[in-house]
């Protein structure tokens, strides 16, 4: 497949992101769309459907070859899918990337950010924190809302 041929895909990947589309989400995977490219402006399609709380495109994402703990790059859409869907309380797209292998404790901003339990307590999002400490998750939240992330 040329280079033409995967931004295209790719194109049609995110769109149907967006648009919750997962019947042609699953169509452009299979036609070869790379479920870790990331768009122009550097994020993931993972991040998009993480964000989005769209617990089954992230699903086929991961099926896909997705990697959970992948960090986006994009502008304003910078971190980990997990600390994008427990940011907005995305609590069935939290336990899509968890049953995934998603790692309930990586931070955000290589390491030196915020936690999915961080984000998800300042949200506040108690379903979602509940689900993350279930899974492991530990937390300095109570540090980190007072004073802001990568602190």
């Amino acid at each position: 497949m040329n280079q033409r041929q995967r931004k295209k895909l790719s194109g049609r990947l995110f769109g149907a992101i967006q648009g919750g589309d997962t019947a042609v989400v699953s169509a452009v995977l299979r036609a070869g769309a790379d479920p870790e490219r990331a768009n122009s402006e550097g994020t993931t399609p993972l991040y998009a459907a993480a964000v989005n709380g769209e617990a089954a495109i992230a699903g086929l994402l991961l099926a896909a070859g997705a990697s959970p703990d992948t960090e986006s790059s994009g502008i304003g859409a910078e971190g980990t899918p997990l600390c994008a869907a427990a940011c907005w309380g995305h609590t069935e797209t939290v336990r899509e990337l968890l049953a995934h292998g998603a790692d309930p404790n990586v931070r955000e901003d290589h390491g030196a950010g915020w936690s999915p339990l961080d984000w998800a307590g300042n949200g506040p999002h108690p379903e979602t924190a509940a689900l993350l400490s279930a899974a492991g998750a530990g937390s300095d939240s109570g540090r980190r809302s007072r004073e802001g992330p990568g602190t």
